[in-house]
């Protein structure tokens, strides 16, 4: 990789962003962090409007031109680290890995070591640049705590082209989540769009603010669970995210009263009910894509990890019965060894 020099931005206000404070909305944008982040760049002058240096509280306006340059960090938080990594795919394009629980995907505030990021360094002498600094190789996110398949792009280009098919919704990505409650479609669609919470930076919520961002997420029920003393029942879902926006199906499952089993920011965190488990029951089970240089279809299935099948058999005796859809895809969560690459 390239020496960090920082990285520069631009972005042209649109009609439904004129009126906002220039904090709020670089505080929303991917490759500043947080609101306080955005604020220390204000400060520190990184920050113009249409050439002008301008205060946190200024008011944008459609068409006008934002700059900013993010300074680089210190090379110590991008020191590489000797952390595992459970690599499913390779070749000189990209990294199809399934990432682990308790894993933060990029350095950000209050994890600035131990990211996959600095596992990634170790492992790969080059990755794509094109996200930052901080971010190499980083095309998509799992939150901390969501298990599963992740694609990493090695070069600038393979990044460029696995950024757009997501972008344009080519790639196919799925997740198993067990939600609270029973559902009784047998499929669903949610489209909620999202921003983040305005009394706490760490949430995001359904909004119809003019800075939410379109969300949708389809789901298909695979297995239903009775009541129990302690709970309202279980559904086992197959997700499909058309956006990938932070938290979406965590946030989308507890905006129509499912949230998603073991959530501790969204969901109901009574110990019982969520079966002892400590984490969102969310799992990127399966990606498809197009190879970003020789456009051969990949598709990759990623098995159950331990802790959530230890949920799962703890309530396989309230079971409903599976749906057509879950007696398809329930053996394939449930078996010993992954899918490999294919067309």
């Amino acid at each position: 990789m390239s020496p960090d020099k920082g990285s520069a931005y631009t972005h042209v206000v649109r009609i439904h962003e004129s009126g906002q404070r220039i904090d709020s909305l670089l505080g929303d944008m991917e490759f500043i962090y947080s609101r306080s982040a955005a604020v220390r760049l204000l400060e520190d002058g990184s920050v113009t409007v249409d050439g002008k240096v301008v205060s946190k509280r200024y008011l944008v306006r459609e068409g006008e031109t934002i700059d900013v340059f993010v300074p680089p960090r210190d090379p110590c938080h991008l020191e590489p680290e000797d952390i595992p990594l459970d690599i499913r795919y390779e070749d000189d394009d990209i990294i199809i890995l399934s990432k682990q629980a308790d894993l933060v995907v990029h350095p950000a505030h209050g994890n600035w070591t131990g990211t996959l990021v600095h596992a990634l360094m170790a492992h790969c002498d080059e990755l794509g640049t094109l996200q930052g600094p901080d971010r190499p190789g980083i095309v998509h996110r799992l939150d901390k705590d969501t298990t599963g398949l992740m694609v990493v792009a090695k070069n600038d280009t393979a990044q460029a082209i696995v950024a757009e098919s997501i972008k344009v919704r080519a790639m196919d990505r799925r997740y198993i989540a067990l939600v609270h409650g029973f559902i009784a479609p047998d499929s669903g669609l949610i489209d909620a769009p999202l921003a983040r919470d305005p009394k706490d930076r760490l949430r995001m919520g359904v909004s119809g603010s003019t800075s939410a961002k379109q969300a949708i997420t389809t789901f298909k029920v695979l297995e239903r669970f009775s009541a129990g003393h302690y709970d309202d029942g279980y559904t086992l879902l197959e997700c499909k995210l058309y956006t990938g926006r932070t938290h979406q199906i965590r946030v989308h499952m507890s905006h129509i009263n499912h949230p998603v089993v073991g959530d501790q920011l969204y969901g109901s965190r009574k110990e019982k009910a969520d079966r002892g488990l400590r984490r969102q029951f969310l799992h990127s089970w399966r990606i498809e894509l197009q190879h970003p240089r020789t456009t051969e279809t990949i598709r990759m299935e990623d098995t159950l990890p331990q802790d959530l099948i230890h949920v799962l058999e703890g309530i396989a005796e309230e079971s409903m019965g599976r749906t057509e859809s879950g007696g398809m895809i329930i053996p394939r969560i449930n078996r010993d060894e992954a899918g490999s690459p294919g067309a």
